[in-house]
């Protein structure tokens, strides 16, 4: 593509850089020629009867793809077989394709792949949210933008075949879900972290199965895991977990169950652990899970509902961005307040 000044007279079919005023030499009226407009002879004509005398333009040349068309067929590329991937394209427009999830779930993302879309050249560009991120029906999860007016074929099928398969939304796995809530000296607790879980779980079309309060010792709890009805189990507990050998993670052992993982470097969130009991999927909640901000809790059953699996050094790998805000129903606050 070749781009910069040239005669106004001269720039007919041309792709006008800049949007200008023009006063039409058959009506005198004002208007606007918009920035990625193919010029014409009236609009030349209009422009030079306003004193235009040069214009910048970009005039494409033999192998260059127009803009528009370029970012559908990366798009294509990037969301092909659209439907199984869980994605929705916008109509092309200066350039841009914006890529939207069908349902809620969690974007998974090639990273390699879209560095690699990034890498081909400069004009050729896609921007995606984080990996894991959630999203809700119709979240915008990645734009794809061509910056230059056309880019040559060649860096364009560079790209898409880069591309193929680079994100997809992961759709829950799970419709049904068991909350236990272990209380001390016989004080039920408040509905409080219930109605807390209940609004996380509806963002994927979980249900919660009626409510389970047992005593905060071992038994109690094993029993209560292998008599879950839901597909996943949580497990809010009245005194924190704050050992891999506390009351939590041996009842899930003694209920036939294992320990995946026990803390996170996610604050609020440390204090919890997941595990299965057969197929079932158990996260040991922290208390602040009980607030309806965001937690480290969060990230974990995000991924646990959409069938995304977990090692512990998934777990650990969330301490970089794992620093969240302050919630201020903290028993004990970070920043020093003496």
């Amino acid at each position: 593509m070749k781009f910069g000044t040239v005669p106004t007279f001269d720039a007919v079919g041309a792709v006008l850089a800049h949007s200008l005023r023009a006063t039409s030499v058959q009506t005198g009226e004002i208007y606007r020629i918009a920035k990625g407009t193919k010029l014409t002879a009236g609009h030349t004509a209009d422009l030079v009867g306003t004193g235009q005398a040069e214009v910048v333009v970009a005039r494409y040349e033999i192998g260059d793809v127009e803009e528009n068309a370029a970012a559908a067929g990366l798009a294509e590329a990037v969301a092909q077989d659209a439907d199984a991937l869980g994605l929705r394209m916008s109509k092309a427009g200066a350039g841009r394709v914006n890529l939207y999830a069908q349902y809620a779930g969690v974007v998974v993302i090639d990273e390699a792949a879209i560095l690699a879309i990034n890498a081909v050249n400069p004009m050729i560009t896609i921007a995606t949210v984080p990996q894991y991120h959630r999203t809700d029906a119709q979240s915008m999860v990645a734009t794809i933008k061509i910056i230059s007016y056309a880019v040559p074929e060649q860096f364009l099928l560079q790209a898409q075949k880069a591309g193929v398969g680079a994100l997809r939304v992961a759709g829950p796995h799970y419709k049904t879900a068991t909350l236990i809530e272990t209380y001390v000296g016989g004080q039920e607790p408040s509905r409080k972290g219930r109605e807390a879980m209940r609004a996380r779980l509806e963002r994927f079309g979980v249900v919660l199965s009626p409510r389970i309060l047992v005593a905060h010792q071992e038994g109690a709890i094993t029993q209560a895991l292998s008599q879950a009805q839901g597909a996943m189990v949580f497990l809010l507990t009245a005194s924190a977990t704050s050992d891999p050998l506390d009351v939590g993670p041996q009842a899930l052992r003694q209920a036939g169950g294992q320990v995946t993982g026990f803390g996170m470097p996610v604050d609020p969130g440390n204090l919890l652990f997941f595990g299965e009991l057969g197929s079932k999927p158990i996260i040991g909640l922290p208390g602040c899970a009980r607030s309806p901000a965001l937690n480290g809790a969060d990230w974990v059953l995000e991924r646990l509902i959409c069938g995304i699996s977990l090692s512990q050094a998934d777990i650990a790998a969330m301490g970089v961005g794992g620093l969240l805000k302050e919630i201020p129903t903290r028993p004990r606050l970070r920043a020093d307040t003496t």
